[in-house]
């Protein structure tokens, strides 16, 4: 079954069983894969949704947005926004596949660098484009980016 399959059985699901923060949240990450389509088809080429992957870097976008709304809304004093801003996240992750530790993270990125033969920052690019392809969705590519200075630097 396709994820967006998925994702549509499940808001069935929620809508019968009533969950309305599960139902708000499959919503927003419906209308987001077709506000990416359309913008796509207007672009004048086919959707990057066409496979969970892009679906996943899709979804690991809405997550980044959420965590930045939910420090804000801490700041300002608003807990009821910021809990819901969690639900969000954790409805949203649930669909991703499950993020690589800080040592998972490290160890991959070591193998990657090992992998295409990058001896300095110069092979930043390579290491990280083979990041995203095998990883996408597995780890935050800004810290990964963070891991590949440090290892490729020291």
């Amino acid at each position: 079954m396709s994820l967006r399959a998925k994702i549509n059985d499940d808001l069935k699901t929620a809508m019968k069983a009533g969950d309305k923060r599960k139902v708000s949240a499959l919503r927003l990450m419906n209308a987001a894969i077709k506000d990416k389509d359309i913008n796509s088809r207007t672009d004048g080429h086919d959707s990057v949704l066409t496979t969970d992957a892009g679906l996943i870097d899709l979804f690991a976008k809405m997550v980044k947005q959420r965590q930045e709304s939910l420090g804000m809304y801490e700041q300002g004093g608003r807990p009821e926004l910021a809990q819901q801003e969690r639900e969000e996240i954790e409805v949203i992750q649930s669909y991703m596949p499950k993020q690589l530790s800080e040592d998972e993270a490290k160890t991959a990125v070591a193998s990657v660098i090992a992998a295409v033969g990058a001896t300095s920052v110069k092979d930043m690019g390579k290491v990280m484009a083979e990041l995203k392809a095998k990883y996408a969705g597995q780890m935050d590519m800004a810290k990964a980016g963070g891991i590949v200075k440090g290892l490729l630097a020291g």
